[in-house]
């Protein structure tokens, strides 16, 4: 029979658990970088780490310490991390968009329920970041989202992007759509270029 531990042992453990998270929250906001940045990596595993590594990231001037921020919310991969990762992407910071981006690339599951709505977002420019999201997200759906785009983004710049990835990823089942964005912008040399190119690399003229 397995020993178990005492009420005590258990009441101990727990106060010693919070007093180093505590002492991690405090040395999350520390003057010195060194120290934040080790609090960034151990901080994941205290109650409310996404809300607090998030608060911190904003706040950042540090690049090393924001990187180990970045690293410890795709590890963490909660609903917080991911809703925190895409407020980002509206950022005035074009490091911290950039970064956020390259996050969400590893977190294929967790993004990918958000997807939808990223692609959908009223601001152009939040859709295109969503589209560069997809370069790396290693996900089925990839290839429908893209067709999706280009059939229905009302903006070029949204398109342009997506033909652009749809080239590198698209399969045959693409054509259909990359021939309806030609003739949605006929005037647009860019798309009319983008999508030929798209339809020679997967047709494999």
């Amino acid at each position: 029979m397995g020993l178990k531990k005492s009420t005590t042992q258990a009441s101990q453990e727990t106060g010693e658990q919070e007093r180093d998270c505590n002492t991690l929250r405090e040395e999350l906001i520390a003057d010195s970088a060194t120290t934040r940045r080790w609090a960034a990596r151990d901080i994941v595993n205290c109650p409310g780490a996404s809300l607090l590594l998030l608060d911190q990231l904003n706040a950042e001037t540090d690049s090393s310490v924001r990187q180990v921020i970045l690293s410890s919310l795709t590890q963490l991969g909660d609903a917080d991390s991911v809703e925190g990762l895409v407020s980002c992407l509206r950022s005035e910071d074009a490091s911290l968009r950039n970064e956020a981006i390259e996050a969400m690339k590893h977190l294929p599951q967790e993004v990918s329920h958000i997807m939808a709505s990223l692609l959908n977002d009223p601001d152009p420019d939040v859709r295109i970041f969503a589209v560069n999201i997809l370069e790396s997200l290693c996900h089925p759906d990839v290839e429908v989202w893209l067709r999706d785009v280009i059939h229905d983004d009302e903006h070029v710049n949204v398109c342009a992007t997506a033909v652009d990835l749809l080239g590198e990823v698209g399969s045959e089942a693409s054509l259909p759509a990359l021939k309806t964005l030609k003739d949605r912008y006929p005037d647009e040399p860019y798309i009319q270029f983008a999508a030929d190119v798209a339809i020679k690399r997967i047709s494999g003229d």
